[in-house]
């Protein structure tokens, strides 16, 4: 896992500080999701590591809801969630990016299924297999018993393995069918499916063997620039599956 900054206040972004915080952790999908949009534009923030199971006050006040990502831009209000994290880079910088805007820009039609399966994988594929596998396998070794640690629930993590297969075989049909997930262009909706499964890809979890075009696709994303900071993650103790970081797997 990567060094984290030390944790700071809203009130200690000042002057001197980037414009754009981001408060996040490396193995939270919808964090990893706002991190590769930023590289794919070239924005730069300020990465802080948050661990919201322990329910820092200055935190909260940032995000009542106590989850990851926050985007925190000076004299703005602070932007928590994916989905909306995603919307305000669009909103504030989506008209400068020109052909790589990643969410099309006077096509509805094409803005709604970017929107679609962004929100399939930051919610449904979020629910039924990242959400599980993280929680299971990552956070609960840094959790107290009273903030809900201990050993990985098995039962638990045999589903999320049993669910990420069809999830797989739908995103392998969307690659044979489309050149990128949501269309013609790449867009919000290959960083949402990619940042969720680098996840459970780290652990060790995907069955890249069952659809090569979900493996295609996936080989293609992960081979940006963007994508090289999430490459980069590592959990002390918690090696990632040998495959990770190969582009050619």
């Amino acid at each position: 896992m990567t060094n984290p900054d030390p944790p700071i206040d809203a009130g200690e972004l000042s002057s001197e500080a980037p414009v754009l915080t981001l408060f996040h952790h490396p193995f939270c999908p919808h964090s990893r999701f706002v991190r590769m949009v930023l590289g794919e534009y070239g924005i730069e923030a300020r990465l802080v590591e948050e661990r919201v199971w322990d329910r820092r006050e200055a935190f909260l006040g940032l995000n009542p809801a106590g989850t990851t990502p926050v985007l925190v831009e000076e004299g703005h209000p602070a932007v928590p969630g994916a989905q909306i994290i995603a919307e305000y880079i669009d909103e504030t910088r989506g008209a400068d990016t020109g052909d790589r805007r990643l969410l099309p820009a006077n096509a509805p039609r094409e803005r709604v299924e970017v929107r679609r399966l962004s929100d399939w994988f930051h919610a449904k594929f979020f629910e039924e297999v990242s959400s599980i596998l993280v929680t299971e396998k990552v956070f609960k070794r840094y959790m107290t018993r009273e903030q809900g640690g201990g050993p990985p629930d098995g039962q638990a993590i045999r589903a999320a393995r049993s669910n990420i297969r069809y999830h797989l075989a739908y995103l392998g049909w969307l690659a044979r069918a489309r050149h990128w997930l949501a269309g013609d262009r790449l867009s919000y909706a290959d960083f949402a499916a990619a940042a969720h499964l680098s996840c459970a890809d780290y652990l060790g979890d995907v069955p890249w063997n069952e659809d090569e075009g979900a493996k295609n696709w996936y080989a293609r994303v992960k081979s940006r620039p963007s994508f090289r900071a999430i490459l980069a993650d590592r959990m002390p103790g918690a090696p990632p599956a040998p495959t990770y970081a190969d582009l050619d797997f």
